[in-house]
This record gives structure tokens, sequence and C-alpha cells, in this order.
């Protein structure tokens, strides 16, 4: 008796995003490309929302001439990955990304109350690897923004953010590519 392993099949972002240009996937199914991996998206409940509403008004204050926030719209980060963050901060206009999505963004924010673990782990990951400079998690449970920063190499080759640090509600902070325009973070939490 002869065994097999088992073999996962992975997808590329060329491949899913053929899949979603001949409507394999239902309209209202949301799913996001996770290195190979079609990850189901879970649905928002209403404090989710509004943080990502409050975000979204709180970066395009900070973020003025020469960068777009996207809300919830894919990132094209490597060939087998293709997350749709809450957020995203990525230089130029809404034109630029006529013909494809952006490949990184100088920010980064989810919302989380219960994918917390998940946004603090394999999203994180996912951003330090494609070099994102600066990732934010506004969390729900310890009503807090979770901040992480400088990405870089570990011994075993993964990638990490060396900074992290948690910001109260009561305190502010200026992203790194806008330091001048400190961000409240009461402003981001419903």
């Amino acid at each position: 008796m002869s065994s097999h392993a088992v073999e996962i099949r992975r997808w590329t972002r060329q491949e899913y995003d053929r899949l979603v240009a001949s409507g394999f996937f239902h309209p209202e199914e949301r799913l996001e490309l996770i290195a190979g991996e079609l990850v189901r998206m879970t649905p928002q409940g209403s404090a989710h929302a509004t943080a990502v509403s409050l975000a979204e008004n709180a970066l395009r204050a900070a973020f003025r001439t020469g960068y777009t926030v996207r809300v919830q719209m894919p990132l094209a980060l490597d060939p087998d990955s293709e997350p749709e963050p809450d957020l995203a901060v990525v230089i130029g206009t809404p034109r630029d990304y006529r013909d494809s999505h952006p490949h990184t963004a100088v920010l980064i924010v989810e919302v989380a109350d219960t994918t917390l673990p998940y946004d603090r782990e394999r999203k994180a990951h996912l951003y330090a690897v494609a070099g994102i400079p600066e990732y934010w998690i506004v969390n729900l449970i310890d009503r807090c923004l979770e901040v992480h920063r400088d990405p870089v190499p570990t011994e075993s080759e993964e990638k990490r953010y060396r900074t992290r640090f948690a910001v109260p509600s009561a305190e502010r902070i200026a992203p790194l590519s806008c330091p001048n325009t400190p961000v409240a973070v009461s402003e981001l939490l419903p």
C-alpha cells in the first residue's frame, strides 16, 4: 500500500484575478488572496464599519496632496497575495491605478475585533514581507492603536516589524510619511 502526500493547491494573483473577472465568485462573497490561499473575510459589525469610516476621514485629513486613501480595495503585493486591507494610503491619485492595483502602500490600516490575532500575526507578516513601512491596527477590543514599523528580516529569513507599540486612545500619532500631521487615536475609535 503506497501513501501519497497531501498537496494544497495554491492560487496565483493572476489566476485569482481571472476568476474574479469571469464572475466565478458570488458578487456578495468577500474574499482576499493571502499567500496563495483564498481567505473569506468576516462580516463587518457596525463598530468595525464605523471605525473604517472614522479612520478614512482622519487619514484623508492627514494625507492630502500626492496620496490616495483606498478603502477596502485590493493591493497587488506579490504574485500570490492580493489582500484588501480596510485602508491603504498609496502614493498618487486614483487614476494612477486605473490599469492595475497598487503594489505597495506607505501605510496600511486594519480595524480589528474578532480578527485581532489574525491581523497581528498573518497580516503583519504579509505586510512586513511586502516592505510596507508602517502598519496600524485599530484595536477595538483594547481601544487603542497598535503601530508596526520598520520591516526587517529575522534570523529565519522571515520578515517582521522591528518596532511595535500601542498608542492609547487619549494620545496622537503622526504617520511616518506625514510626520507633521498627527492623528488623534480617539478619532479612529467608534
